[in-house]
């Protein structure tokens, strides 16, 4: 049977464990950890992304007439906006003063985790463009036929924004910051790019940090015992706790994921001594690592810088990865030698009111963040002539 005439069934899983691993594995490809089965389960089977908070599953997978999936998307009914990195709160606040229901609502995104990639999942197949069709369709008619309120896309690729941009979804832009590697041979060669002035100060943060006997250990997520993760994990919650918040994860996702995906978890453990001080809890994959996680049991001075962004700089170069997204916001990593790099969502509003306001929003708000990278870029803290060439490159 043709790519054009082949009878495709949008099936909703109420669990990711409701399809075989191998199976959605195969359509996620081996590019990016997040993705995988592994990952996903273990939100849901250690009550990260359940119902009970606020993460109701409604996976997509479409199946051809002989039952084999060609297609999937993961997708949540979601009650809040928490936990996105994608802020529609104002969104909802218009929905209440005009009495209407903004939640439930669907997202599609991998929960607590604003990394970019693929959102529609498929094989490479000439099949695509319907394929990807079908996956939008079978969500625009979940929301129409549940009277629900939206569907967002967070963080997709750039091809696939660009699917959702033409099946008539609105497009929101924001900025991120990440690193890259210019086949840098050590961290001083990395450093030699910089000004002398921002040299200086990046090597006078990362001294302040060794001159108080701090030493660093570099783990596998297979490495860590369940006596090492108690602690860390109550460095990554004070994080949270210290701001008025619940972790979003617990420690047995951490230990789930430690034994489901050890090649994919990175630990950098700092300590004095014997004692465990701070850690920063890495994804990587064949060329990216991402960084996820941080908390530390004290005040010292320069920790974060070193721990969250020198480490995994360092790491990089040494393993060979082409780049480093350390999370989001946060201008302060720009001295530190990371460059601006844009983001995107994408948002079906049933509403056509609303539809049309939003619409017009995202228009303004994304010429502000075209405005916001350009300064940016006039800080940044390499020589003027690799300045322009990162900009460009971007």
């Amino acid at each position: 049977m043709s790519a054009k005439t082949q009878i495709l069934t949008a099936q909703f899983l109420n669990s990711i464990a409701d399809i075989d691993a191998a199976q959605w594995n195969a359509l996620a490809g081996a590019a990016q950890p997040f993705l995988r089965h592994e990952f996903l389960l273990a939100m849901e089977i250690t009550g990260c992304a359940v119902p009970a908070t606020g993460w109701t599953a409604r996976h997509v997978v479409l199946r051809d007439a002989q039952q084999q999936a060609l297609a999937a998307m993961p997708l949540y009914e979601k009650t809040h906006s928490q936990g996105e990195f994608v802020f529609d709160f104002s969104w909802a606040n218009a929905y209440h003063q005009h009495r209407l229901d903004y939640y439930p609502k669907l997202l599609t995104a991998v929960p607590f985790t604003p990394v970019s990639g693929s959102r529609l999942l498929m094989a490479d197949t000439a099949a695509r463009p319907q394929l990807e069709a079908a996956l939008i369709a079978a969500a625009r008619e979940l929301v129409l036929r549940e009277n629900l309120s939206s569907w967002h896309v967070l963080f997709p690729c750039e091809s696939q924004a660009l699917s959702l941009e033409q099946a008539g979804l609105i497009q929101r832009r924001d900025c991120q910051f990440h690193w890259h590697n210019a086949s840098f041979s050590s961290f001083d060669d990395f450093l030699e790019g910089f000004t002398a002035q921002k040299r200086k100060k990046a090597k006078r943060e990362r001294r302040r940090v060794a001159d108080a006997g701090i030493v660093f250990d570099t783990l596998a997520g297979g490495d860590v015992d369940a006596a090492l993760w108690k602690t860390l994990y109550g460095f990554y919650a004070d994080t949270f706790h210290r701001h008025g918040h619940r972790p979003y994860l617990n420690l047995a996702f951490f230990k789930r994921i430690a034994a489901t995906m050890p090649g994919n978890l990175l630990l950098k453990v700092a300590r004095i001594g014997a004692d465990p001080i701070a850690v920063a809890i890495f994804f990587e994959d064949r060329d990216t690592l991402y960084g996820r996680y941080w908390g530390a049991g004290g005040n010292y001075h320069s920790l974060h810088f070193e721990t969250c962004y020198y480490q995994g700089i360092e790491y990089c170069i040494k393993q060979g990865l082409r780049r480093f997204e350390p999370g989001t916001q946060g201008e302060h990593k720009v001295p530190r030698g990371f460059t601006p790099s844009f983001t995107s969502s994408s948002h079906f509003i049933a509403h056509p009111q609303f539809d049309a306001a939003i619409r017009d929003f995202a228009a303004r708000e994304a010429q502000a963040v075209n405005h916001y990278a350009q300064g940016i870029n006039e800080h940044l803290p390499f020589h003027r002539e690799q300045s322009t060439d990162l900009r460009l490159a971007e």
